[in-house]
């Protein structure tokens, strides 16, 4: 009997493909659950998997190594996808589906399954992933197998009812929602529908923006080469940092998006998100790059950004070029040091101070006052050549 390693989540999808594998497979399912920072939602996970038809379940505690080697870099990459996602999703698959490999080494397991459906973009980073680590591995991803009669959230819904499997969604709270340390999202349901707005209820993780407090809070930032080390002065370990800036970043409802996006298979869809600390990080490592970067490297790097956010969304993390744009964004970090204060008020996050060691900001250079590096006379053969095609486009143009 062939063993398969299935990426579960104990959701309702990769729920009912514990039975559905091993009728159509006739194999033995191996469970892994990765444990993200999700917290709540592992409770009873194993007795449930079991129940189901697992053979084992493994959950893996991968929080530090996801927020050290994924959100870090993508972090100091100052990467945001479409301008608004922060790629809490994205960055979280490549990790799950190495460890899925590994384990599947480990057990002498044939096949990786996911749960991923084929309109998504999860199945490529799930798949690409594999493929990249151990090309040898199956991939089983029933919502593409033409043995799957399933079509809807309904008919998986109904699937777990007739089998007695237990879910926690209902057909009165239908979204998809996937939860790690950095984020939670909300798909499907009401949300479908881009005229509608997100009820109250879509948030779970942090407060509406009516239900935020009537008081500013401040908080202060501290990071080394890009990393960030310390909040409100105490130095903090990757997992507490963030969950600390979660808890704080929520009672103020920062980092709500919802947006219409581009998935890679070419559908738009719509997606609600909470990134409540990640969001805050954002702001303040970009708020202490704008002292410490050269015009030239700041304005290529917003290139390099968006790129590297492509990358991590379509599921191409193990490739060549992302690991090449690392050494790039690594040598623009070797300077982002220091400490930057911002203040939370009603889903706003507000620069409120910004200090570096090596701050290229000069304030005797940035004033009006003449001073020896900069000659205010200087900028009038500056401007004449700068200007110099422009004008003789213009002199061309009046001559028609």
């Amino acid at each position: 009997m062939e063993k398969v390693v299935l990426l579960y989540s104990g959701g309702l999808d990769t729920s009912i493909m514990i039975p559905w594998l091993k009728e159509n497979y006739n194999c033995e399912v191996i469970a892994m659950c990765a444990d993200l920072g999700q917290e709540e939602e592992l409770s009873g996970l194993e007795e449930k998997a079991l129940k189901t038809g697992a053979s084992k379940l493994y959950i893996e505690n991968l929080t530090e190594e996801f927020v050290s080697d994924y959100i870090y870099p993508t972090l100091r990459a100052g990467a945001v996808y479409e301008g608004s996602y922060l790629l809490g999703t994205s960055f979280a698959r490549p990790l799950i589906a190495k460890r899925a490999v590994e384990i599947a080494h480990k057990e002498g397991a044939t096949a990786v399954a996911h749960g991923a459906t084929g309109k998504g973009n999860d199945q490529v980073r799930f798949e690409l992933t594999v493929m990249a680590l151990d090309p040898r591995l199956k991939i089983i991803s029933p919502w593409k197998d033409p043995l799957w009669t399933m079509h809807s959230r309904e008919d998986c819904i109904a699937y777990a009812e007739k089998h007695n499997i237990p879910i926690s969604q209902s057909k009165k709270r239908i979204y998809s929602e996937d939860r790690n340390i950095w984020h939670i999202s909300h798909e499907g349901g009401v949300l479908e529908s881009p005229g509608n707005e997100p009820p109250d209820d879509v948030y779970t993780l942090s407060n509406t923006v009516e239900k935020a407090p009537d008081k500013a809070e401040y908080v202060e930032i501290e990071f080394e080469k890009g990393t960030p080390v310390a909040v409100n002065g105490k130095a903090l370990g990757p997992r507490a940092l963030l969950s600390e800036l979660n808890r704080i970043g929520a009672v103020h409802a920062i980092g709500h998006v919802d947006m219409v996006e581009n998935r890679l298979v070419g559908i738009k869809s719509r997606g609600v998100y909470e990134t409540p600390g990640g969001t805050i990080l954002y702001f303040a490592h970009r708020e202490l790059e704008r002292l410490v970067l050269d015009r030239d490297t700041s304005h290529f790097k917003e290139t390099i950004s968006s790129r590297y956010a492509e990358l991590v969304y379509f599921g191409q993390w193990f490739s060549t070029l992302r690991e090449a744009l690392d050494s790039f964004v690594d040598v623009t970090q070797k300077n982002v040091t220091g400490t930057v204060r911002v203040k939370l008020y009603k889903g706003n996050i507000i620069a409120a101070g910004t200090k570096a060691a090596k701050s290229l900001y000069l304030e005797d250079l940035a004033s009006f006052t003449d001073t020896e590096l900069y000659d205010q006379k200087d900028a009038t053969g500056f401007i004449k050549l700068f200007g110099l095609p422009m004008k003789v486009a213009g002199l061309v143009e009046r001559k028609k």
